[in-house]
C-alpha cells in the first residue's frame, strides 16, 4: 500500500448528492478550484446516488438530475481524462465494500452520528437502515479509492472521523490495506451564506429563494439578489457581526471578480446598497453566462455524456477492484477460482 501510494499523485475523493441546486457557494467554495487540482492531484468526483435514496427520489427526477450535474461538472472546466467524474451507482464495489465494513462498524457510532439524528427529525416518516448506515457507504465511497485526501464540510467532518475509525479498525486486524484519509482544505475559496439568512450557510437543500443555482438566468439572479436580506444602514463595509447580509455579497463579489474588501468599499461605500446589488449581479452573471453556455451545449450532446459516463465508470471500476481484491482476501471471502 505504501509503495503504490508513493508512486501516484495525492488522491482527492469527493462526492455530491444529485438533489438540489448546485449554487454559486457550491462554485466559489469547490467547483471552480476543482479544475486548480488536476495538476498535482488524482480527482475523482463521485454523483452518489445511492446516498440520494436515504430519502424517497421521483426515480425520473433523480435519473434526470445525475446527469444534469455531470454536466455541470464539464461545464465549468473539468476534464474528464485528468478528472474521474462518475455515478456511484455504476461502480457496485460501493455497495459491496458497505456491507463489508458494515460488519466493522458498532452500532453506538452510527447512532452518535448528528446527521442521522438531524435526518431522523426531518424524516420521521421514512427513518431506514439506509439513513442510519450511511456514514459507512460514506466510509466504502472513500477507502475503496484509497484516497488520501476528501474535501469535508463542517458538517461532514465526523464522517471522515468515523471513515477513518473503521479504516484503522480494519489495517489493525488484518495489517495495511486502506489509506487513512485526511480532510482536504482548500488554499482559496470562501464561506457563502444564504441570501435571505445571512447567518445561515447557503445550502443546496434550502428553498429557492435563498441562493443563487448556477443555472439560474441573469434576470432571476438580478431579481434574487435585489432581495437579497441586508441592514437599515446603506454603508457598504465588511462587517460580518454587524452587516451579515452585505458582508455576504461583499464575498460573493470579492471571490468573483478579485476585488478586495477594501476596493469594495472605496467604490461602492457611498453609493447605496441597489447600486452595489447590481454591481455584485453583473459580476455573478459574468461568471454565470459562459458555464451555462457550455452546459446547454453538453447536455443536448447524449454521445459525448454517455462516452464520458462509461469511460469513468470503467476506470473507477478498475480502481475499486483493486481494492476490493484486497478486501475479500483478508477478510476470507471465497475466490471466483480455486
Amino acid at each position: 500500500m505504501d509503495q503504490e501510494k508513493a508512486a501516484r499523485k495525492p488522491r482527492i475523493f469527493s462526492g455530491i448528492q444529485p438533489t438540489g441546486n448546485i449554487h454559486i457557494g457550491n462554485y466559489i467554495g469547490s467547483l471552480k478550484n476543482f479544475k486548480l487540482l488536476e495538476p498535482d492531484y488524482d480527482c475523482l468526483y463521485s454523483i452518489v446516488d445511492l446516498h440520494a435514496i436515504t430519502v424517497r427520489q421521483d426515480p425520473a427526477a433523480l435519473r434526470r438530475s445525475c446527469v444534469e450535474l455531470m454536466a455541470l461538472y464539464l461545464a465549468v472546466g473539468l476534464d474528464p481524462e485528468k478528472s474521474l467524474i462518475f455515478m456511484q451507482s455504476h461502480v457496485p464495489a460501493h455497495a459491496e465494500l458497505a456491507w463489508i465494513l458494515n460488519c466493522y462498524t458498532y452500532m453506538g457510532e452510527l447512532g452518535r452520528m448528528t446527521q442521522y439524528k438531524e435526518k431522523t427529525r426531518k424524516h420521521a416518516e421514512n427513518i431506514n437502515a439506509g439513513l442510519f448506515s450511511y456514514p459507512v457507504l460514506m466510509a466504502a465511497d472513500i477507502l475503496i479509492y484509497q484516497s488520501d485526501l476528501v474535501p469535508v464540510g463542517d458538517d461532514q467532518k465526523q464522517h471522515l472521523e468515523i471513515t477513518r475509525d473503521i479504516a484503522e479498525r480494519f489495517n489493525n486486524l488484518y495489517g495495511p490495506l486502506f489509506v487513512i484519509p485526511e480532510i482536504y482544505t482548500p488554499k482559496v475559496g470562501a464561506r457563502i451564506m444564504s441570501l435571505i439568512d445571512p447567518t445561515a450557510k447557503m445550502s443546496k437543500s434550502d428553498p429557492d429563494e435563498t441562493l443563487i443555482a448556477l443555472l439560474d438566468k441573469p434576470d432571476i439572479v438580478r431579481k434574487k439578489l435585489k432581495r437579497a436580506v441586508t441592514d437599515s444602514d446603506s454603508s457598504v463595509r465588511y462587517d460580518v457581526k454587524s452587516k451579515p447580509g452585505v458582508s455576504n455579497l461583499m464575498t460573493i463579489m470579492s471571490a468573483l471578480t478579485g476585488m478586495s474588501f477594501t476596493d469594495i468599499e472605496t467604490t461602492y461605500g457611498g453609493r447605496g446598497y441597489g447600486t452595489f446589488k447590481s454591481a455584485v449581479a453583473d459580476a455573478v452573471v459574468a461568471v454565470l453566462e459562459p458555464i451555462q453556455a457550455k452546459y446547454d451545449a453538453i447536455i443536448k450532446d447524449k454521445p459525448y455524456l454517455n462516452e464520458v459516463m462509461t469511460s469513468c465508470a470503467r476506470r473507477a471500476a478498475a480502481m475499486a477492484d483493486k481494492t476490493m481484491r484486497g478486501v475479500r482476501k483478508k477478510t476470507g471471502l471465497a475466490p471466483l477460482s480455486l
